[in-house]
This record gives structure tokens, C-alpha cells and sequence, in this order.
């Protein structure tokens, strides 16, 4: 039985690329940055390796350690850029979402307190008028 190894490369262009879709930042947005064409950027996501130097131009443009370029999993990239994000990048890229989830837990709980309140009200005014009722009845 033959045993096949893979030796697990890594391809710089590809990370750039991941990572640029991650942000939800397109091409020509990137090429801007980067003083560049379109085309240019397509070609440096093409590229297995690149420069040092190119390497922090383009983590300087997506506003990201170019650590999380060099060392781009796909599991944990999605954690350095999440802890990384700054809040002029969206600025600069208005078609970037996004999702922080402790918000939303917060938005979410704030209206099942709202709600519960309201039913408490409710059934206090229930309580209410059945004890009016039941003075009304005992006095009759």
C-alpha cells in the first residue's frame, strides 16, 4: 500500500483572496488602495508567494496584521480579522457587514424584558378588576 504525504504550502495569493472576500471587500476596491489595477490584484492572488513588501501593502490597505495573511486558516483568520476589525475600515469599504452576536443577545434580551413587563402590567390590571369585581359582588 502506497502512502501519499501532502505537504500543506502556503499560498499567499489564495490567503490575500480569502481574506479580502471575508471582509466583503471587492477588487477594485483593494486595487485602489494599493495604488493598483484590478487586473494586478488578480494576479497577486494568483501568486503562491509574495514580497515582504508587498505582503504589508496589502494587509495595510484591508486594515489587517499581515500575520493573518501569512498564517491564513480558514478557521482562524475568521478569528484575527473578527478581533481586528476597526471601525473607519467600514468607512472606507461601505459594503462590509458586520455581525456581532454579544449585540444582538443584548438587543434580544432588552425586548424579552420589554415583553415581560408588559405582561406583568397586564396581569396586574387583571388582578385589578377582578378584585373590583369581587368588591362589587361581596357589597351586593
Amino acid at each position: 500500500m502506497e502512502t501519499i504525504y501532502r505537504v500543506n504550502r502556503k499560498h499567499l495569493g489564495y490567503n490575500v483572496k480569502r481574506l479580502r472576500e471575508i471582509l466583503g471587500v471587492k477588487q477594485e476596491d483593494l486595487a485602489e488602495r494599493l495604488h493598483l489595477t484590478q487586473q494586478s490584484v488578480s494576479k497577486l492572488e494568483n501568486k503562491e508567494e509574495l514580497d515582504n513588501e508587498m505582503l504589508e501593502k496589502i494587509a495595510n490597505a484591508m486594515n489587517i496584521p499581515s500575520d493573518a495573511i501569512k498564517n491564513f486558516t480558514d478557521e482562524g483568520t475568521v478569528h484575527i480579522v473578527s478581533n481586528t476589525f476597526s471601525g473607519h475600515y467600514s468607512a472606507l469599504y461601505n459594503n462590509a457587514t458586520i455581525n456581532n452576536p454579544i449585540e444582538k443577545i443584548v438587543q434580544l434580551y432588552d425586548e424579552k424584558v420589554g415583553l415581560y413587563e408588559r405582561m406583568l402590567q397586564s396581569e396586574k390590571e387583571k388582578v385589578a378588576l377582578l378584585e373590583e369585581l369581587l368588591r362589587d359582588k361581596s357589597k351586593a
